[in-house]
């Protein structure tokens, strides 16, 4: 079972966590990322019908694989980490993004290391979507962040 990721299928939160289940971890932190059925534009808030993703799936696989290793280095008692992020036609509440991370204790940092993983994924991961209202649609570059990726402790 791969820890990192692109597809075409539907994601889950179970699935994701089964990957990183350890005998030595009693504390698995999730986290999904879902379709909005809004989007906030320059122009105030759109409906948003559906969302469309791309990814150069090699790279993107190989730079969450990435996220991964700066993840178990900034936290050494990280003993898993797994991140899948969805291609493809994505409904609304349908996930796009799921991220898990074992550590033995709650307090071993798997909180703050599922969410570095969300932001770095947001800064470096070649992903983009395309948001489609009723009346057209957008290619959008994911929210690259590299400040805040840098102060959440890891190197552009």
């Amino acid at each position: 079972m791969k820890l990192f990721e692109i597809t075409d299928q539907p994601l889950s939160l179970d699935d994701v966590a089964r990957r990183v289940a350890r005998p030595d971890c009693g504390a698995i932190v999730t986290f999904a990322g879902v379709v909005r059925g809004e989007t906030a534009t320059n122009d105030g808030v759109r409906g948003t019908d559906f969302l469309n993703y791309e990814a150069y799936t090699e790279m993107a696989e190989a730079m969450m694989a990435r996220i991964g290793d700066e993840i178990m280095q900034k936290w050494p008692k990280v003993m898993a980490v797994s991140i899948l992020h969805r291609v493809g036609r994505l409904e609304i509440e349908e996930p796009s993004v799921v991220i898990a991370v074992a550590t033995p204790h709650r307090g071993d940092g798997c909180f703050e290391a599922c969410r570095y993983a969300i932001e770095r994924l947001k800064a470096i991961v070649p992903i983009w979507k395309e948001e489609n209202w009723s009346d057209g649609q957008v290619w959008v570059e994911g929210p690259r962040q590299p400040e805040l990726a840098l102060s959440l402790g890891a190197e552009e």
